[in-house]
């Protein structure tokens, strides 16, 4: 019975914000902020920046409310507003570079869940920010985000292939960086 008083009350919250109440566009905000400033920084390395992203997202929130047909999450709906903008400052500021070939590997042995356990957060988000923003930017959005390949593809402008295959580069080079990682922690290197 809570949930669908929640569920209410989200809606309620949105139509009002979508009437331009001020005080229903802050509840939002306030809900909605701390999450979504963590999505931006996955894939902009400066806080400073992803924070001013994640703002003018929140202006696309705001600006798009009234398209929001509430079906499916609103979190999620939300969340792909800060994935797209993410994806376009990141096209307007730098080059990215994509490396096209038939280079796939399976998926790892070792799952991240696993990974997780072993390192903090800020460990695993310092190893992916150091990969090339192709691959960062490709491995987000299927590793964390949960795209598929013709998505992502459909979302870059590139082909399937290359999406598999800077994902398969990026999951090769966090391979690499863990273990490196796994051995300076138990004072092997």
């Amino acid at each position: 019975m809570k949930v669908i008083n929640l569920h209410q009350q989200e809606n309620e919250l949105i139509r009002l914000a979508v009437e331009n109440n001020r005080q229903a566009q802050q509840k939002i905000y306030s809900q909605f902020s701390p999450k979504m400033l963590s999505v931006c920084r996955q894939y902009v390395k400066d806080i400073h920046q992803a924070e001013d992203i994640m703002i003018t997202a929140f202006m696309k929130v705001f600006t798009n409310l009234k398209n929001f047909q509430f079906k499916g999450s609103f979190e999620g709906w939300i969340r792909r507003i800060m994935v797209n903008e993410c994806i376009s400052f990141i096209r307007v500021h730098k080059k990215l570079k994509y490396i096209e070939d038939d280079f796939v590997i399976g998926r790892d042995e070792e799952s991240f869940d696993s990974i997780e356990s072993q390192f903090s957060v800020a460990d695993i988000q310092f190893l992916i920010d150091s990969l090339p923003d192709g691959y960062k930017i490709v491995f987000n959005l299927y590793a964390i985000e949960g795209y598929k390949h013709q998505e992502i593809a459909g979302m870059l402008g590139i082909s399937e292939g290359t999406s598999k295959s800077q994902l398969s580069h990026a999951r090769k080079v966090l391979k690499g960086q863990i273990n490196k990682l796994k051995k300076y922690s138990n004072g092997t290197e």
